[in-house]
């Protein structure tokens, strides 16, 4: 196994400073498969791992919301609440009609799922904040898991004080007691490493010969395989692969992706909320999600204080920090723009894949002509999808099998 970073975990990984832990943004360890609760048994020990409940917010309007936005309205303005409301009963009898259209976008599919109110309140500013300039071609093609999808009592219960919990699939997961999601990939590599693999760090493959069978790295070492497993983003495996026809480098140009800018916060207190993530669609704030790793975990930052990440919605101006944190502390997420002991910027190039109208025809030509190569590409970026950690793992699993057959 090449791993081109020092250390293994991808984007599973954590850094520390000054007592203070912090993951590439929110990682939470949401298993649901048997499989996969029974390696994590396998790779920790017992108590390495804690379970919790999520507790989740959105914040807009000026108030904090219970999440999901569409099954907790009450709070909000009472005209706001009363558009949400009519516009989801209309959306609801639009959709039971034989004419109703199928959504091309996914904003179609916000206002005939939810009503034009629930989506111009959130799911519309909430994702041009995530999305950018890729929202307007987005599709709803990676959504039917990801987005509650509550019925009209949980909406009406909702709007009318009755807290409506238990939405999503993300409701419980998993997190290393010690702090740091790191220790999920690092138990992995453990295990591995016992079952006698090669895991060679800071080697990155540079080409791929799919004639002879050879992968050459940066180091010049190379090393020729029967069949190759590939985590690399889609894009990134295409490049290095020797005569890729035409049509398939053009086929992999169009795929696109969205770059991350977030920033890792310590504070010299404990944070204010009692959220482990919120959501945040208002246009004018300058992010979009924050979430709050100690809240989650007190083992993530020093006693008496907190670590946050904050998730921009701008990644190419330099971040304006003064208005962050006042917005920060405005929704108390902060005690107040003062007790920041330290604000970490980072960047990520590959964070989510754009599910656009050239999507899928671009992905299954490339899947196609990798399968006759004898190449199998996946995890999140490889399968250029988007997931969990739980269904990297298993595709992890089904390309062992595949290895194996």
């Amino acid at each position: 196994m090449f791993e081109r970073a020092p250390e293994v975990g991808g984007k599973a990984r954590s850094r520390r400073r000054d007592g203070y832990t912090f993951d590439v943004t929110g990682h939470w360890l949401h298993l649901r498969d048997d499989r996969v609760r029974a390696l994590a048994d396998e790779v920790f020990a017992a108590g390495d791992l804690v379970e919790i409940e999520r507790k989740t917010g959105i914040y807009t309007h000026g108030v904090m919301l219970p999440y999901p936005f569409q099954a907790n309205l009450h709070g909000l303005p009472l005209p706001v609440v009363q558009e949400c409301l009519a516009t989801f009963i209309e959306a609801q009898v639009a959709a039971s009609s034989p004419s109703a259209a199928t959504p091309r976008t996914f904003e179609d599919f916000a206002v005939a799922r939810f009503g034009r109110g629930i989506a111009e309140h959130f799911f519309i500013p909430y994702n041009r904040k995530l999305w950018g300039e890729a929202y307007d071609d987005l599709t709803p093609d990676w959504i039917s898991r990801f987005v509650p999808m509550p019925d009209v009592r949980q909406v009406v219960g909702g709007a009318i004080g009755l807290r409506q919990e238990g939405l999503g699939y993300n409701v419980r997961y998993l997190y290393p007691t010690a702090g740091g999601i790191d220790a999920l990939p690092r138990a992995l590599d453990r295990a591995a490493r016992a079952a006698s693999a090669t895991v060679r760090l800071s080697t990155d493959v540079t080409r791929i010969d799919p004639i002879a069978r050879r992968v050459h790295t940066a180091e010049g070492g190379v090393r020729s395989y029967d069949r190759l497993v590939s985590t690399l983003p889609l894009p990134e495996l295409v490049k290095r692969i020797d005569g890729i026809p035409d049509a398939l480098a053009e086929a992999a140009g169009k795929l696109r992706w969205v770059r991350w800018r977030y920033l890792d916060v310590g504070t010299r207190s404990q944070v204010p909320m009692d959220e482990h993530w919120v959501y945040v669609p208002d246009p004018q704030t300058p992010f979009f999600r924050v979430g709050c790793y100690s809240n989650a975990l007190q083992a993530m930052a020093p006693p008496g204080c907190g670590s946050l990440y904050v998730e921009l919605a701008d990644r190419d101006e330099p971040p304006d920090l003064p208005a962050i944190f006042a917005a920060l502390a405005q929704m108390g997420a902060l005690a107040s723009p003062d007790d920041v002991a330290f604000a970490d910027v980072h960047d990520i190039e590959y964070a989510y894949v754009v599910f656009d109208h050239a999507y899928a025809g671009a992905r299954d030509a490339l899947f196609d002509h990798l399968e006759g190569l004898g190449i199998r590409s996946c995890g999140r970026y490889g399968a250029w999808i988007y997931n969990s950690m739980e269904d990297s793992i298993l595709a992890g699993m089904e390309a062992a099998q595949w290895l194996n057959a």
